[in-house]
């Protein structure tokens, strides 16, 4: 049964990313909302954690990067942009959703 994680919180202000990775299971998918997309920004301590994890999928809101100036060019390699349909289609993909305050 595969879970989306909902990551709403910058990695460099809460715990909430680095809680959810230590949860996730393989299979499961990340999605990374508001302030959470700062955590797939090239180069950055939370980039890598996400780059050392394997067979966890892991996307970003669309919206969200732009409304942060995070071009696709400043974004670590391994997250998938999707815009709110997107994000609809991983909720009704994954058996259950889980969101890190």
């Amino acid at each position: 049964m595969a879970m989306l994680h909902i990551v709403n919180k910058s990695p460099y202000e809460k715990g909430a990313l680095e809680s959810c990775l230590n949860h996730a299971l393989e299979g499961d998918t990340v999605i990374l909302i508001e302030d959470g997309v700062y955590a797939c920004v090239k180069g950055g301590r939370a980039a890598n954690a996400l780059a050392s994890v394997k067979g966890i999928r892991f996307a970003a809101l669309s919206a969200d990067l732009k409304a942060r100036g995070i071009g696709e060019d400043k974004m670590t390699e391994g997250v998938d942009v999707v815009d709110y349909g997107g994000f609809v289609d991983l909720v009704t993909s994954c058996d259950k959703t889980e969101s890190w305050l």
